[in-house]
């Protein structure tokens, strides 16, 4: 074992824990509930939360992972390591620290962020950069604002199809057509704005992507975007010196885990309508948005909670239903069985586990297949303590067994009307009862469907 990982503190353990949960990772004793069942006769998988069980017993479990994963595992320690390291250099020398590192600082210290800004890097195809020495990162203010389009392929992942980047005067570092490299199912070309006949001839490549990015964030410039995790995932490009605009302002009307829109933001913030109403994204315009947020934050400060509108969200997210306190012996890909229309699954990165439950996105061609799948879903209809309504439905297996779980819309309060529909990424939150598991578990930038370029009662067995 690397003594990166042994030396590590029990708080960071229990993170690379939950880590291996949440993306369903195996060792050589299986996962953690497996290791459990087997190594102790005593308390087995009853006391399976990894924050309940010993330094040793975590240490134990992640050394049954091979030498590769064990690297990746050092890996997640150094990044604790370096943020608290961060953190001490911030409160020692807080006179000589860059506003906009400020601002990185916050978005590290949002509830989200640990939860959503630690990649599955180990995978192949990803990039991982660093952010460099120190000292010099924490005095610079350098910054780049992305955005991505992204289509649904037909293995259900999604691909980038345009990225662009801007600095900091707004001048245009980066702005290209990406060729997926594989069959699409969905261009979401309304939402995009790229058809297949602009990809037709386009060579520039994932890889391509990623070195320009490195490149263009040499010397450990802060990179910029909403949602940014989102961006990253799908571009898998792991990198920490980043600042989040859904998390660096405070929202007055929604839940603690949500956030507003890039939309909304420019309208309560910047005082402009960065789109009309069914317009497709403009992917150069939404990292432009970023960028003046970043400098209106710097210049206003604006640390007063925004009202947002409660009833909004993007198009994006009223195509997807959200299923959540799954039993986690329930595969995902069951839960179509109940659902008309054509749905599918969205990757592991929307997938949240919390203890025996987990929570993921069910995603439909259009917002009417998926207002349709929700309306003829069999169960009792309630709201949660956001006002979104959702069901209680039971699902009957092939092996006689039932599950039961919840499936909800992603808009806030009753069914709205087109015209009340603003764009805002929302982040998902449970029925009252288990409201922080998604928390701990994706607004739902999902991985996102498509972002920008463009009282008790009997519920039916569902068989």
């Amino acid at each position: 074992m690397g003594e990166r990982l042994a030396g590590a503190e029990k708080e960071v353990l229990v993170e690379i824990v939950r880590f291996t949960q949440k993306n369903g990772l195996k060792g050589a004793e299986g996962g953690w509930k497996d290791f459990l069942a087997l190594n102790d006769k005593k308390y087995g998988v009853s006391v399976s939360d990894p924050k309940k069980r010993t330094k040793d017993v975590l240490l134990a479990f992640l050394v049954t992972f091979s030498k590769d994963f064990q690297k990746y595992f050092s890996k997640l320690v150094r990044r604790h390591t370096e943020r608290r390291a961060i953190e001490q250099y911030m409160n020692e020398f807080s006179g000589k620290i860059s506003p906009e590192q400020k601002l990185v600082q916050l978005t590290t210290e949002h509830t989200e962020y640990r939860k959503n800004y630690y990649f599955p890097s180990y995978q192949e195809g990803w990039k991982i950069v660093r952010i460099g020495k120190l000292a010099s990162s924490m005095n610079s203010g350098a910054m780049l604002a992305i955005d991505c389009e992204m289509v649904l392929c037909n293995d259900g992942t999604e691909a980038v199809v345009r990225v662009c980047v801007v600095d900091s005067k707004l001048e245009v570092k980066l702005d290209e057509l990406v060729n997926p490299l594989k069959a699409v199912a969905d261009y979401r070309t309304n939402i995009t704005g790229v058809s297949k006949k602009d990809l037709e001839g386009v060579k520039f490549s994932l890889v391509d992507v990623q070195k320009s990015l490195k490149k263009l964030l040499a010397k450990g410039k802060i990179l910029v975007g909403h949602s940014l995790y989102r961006d990253l995932y799908v571009l898998k490009f792991d990198y920490s010196r980043v600042i989040d605009t859904a998390y660096i302002f405070q929202y007055a009307n929604l839940p603690t885990t949500a956030s507003a829109s890039l939309n909304s933001l420019c309208k309560s913030v910047c005082g402009y309508t960065l789109r009309e109403e069914g317009k497709p994204h403009d992917c150069l315009k939404d990292a432009e948005a970023a960028m003046n947020l970043v400098t209106a934050k710097l210049k206003h400060g604006f640390n007063d909670p925004i009202e947002i509108a409660e009833n909004s969200v993007p198009e994006s997210d009223q195509m997807k239903l959200l299923a959540h306190r799954i039993p986690v012996y329930l595969p995902s890909q069951e839960l179509l069985k109940i659902l008309s229309g054509n749905p599918s699954i969205e990757e592991k990165i929307d997938a949240r586990i919390r203890g025996d439950f987990y929570s993921t996105c069910i995603l439909f061609k259009d917002i009417d297949e998926a207002d349709k799948a929700f309306d003829e879903l069999d169960g009792q209809e309630t709201k949660d303590t956001s006002g979104r309504l959702q069901k209680s439905v039971l699902l009957k297996r092939d092996n006689g067994d039932v599950a039961s779980f919840f499936i909800r819309k992603m808009v806030y309060g009753s069914r709205p009307n087109n015209t009340d529909v603003s764009k805002k990424r929302a982040e998902p939150t449970d029925n009252g009862e288990q409201q922080r598991e998604d928390v701990d578990g994706d607004k739902p930038k999902r991985q996102r469907t498509s972002k920008k370029h463009g009282e008790k009662a009997k519920t039916p067995v569902v068989e």
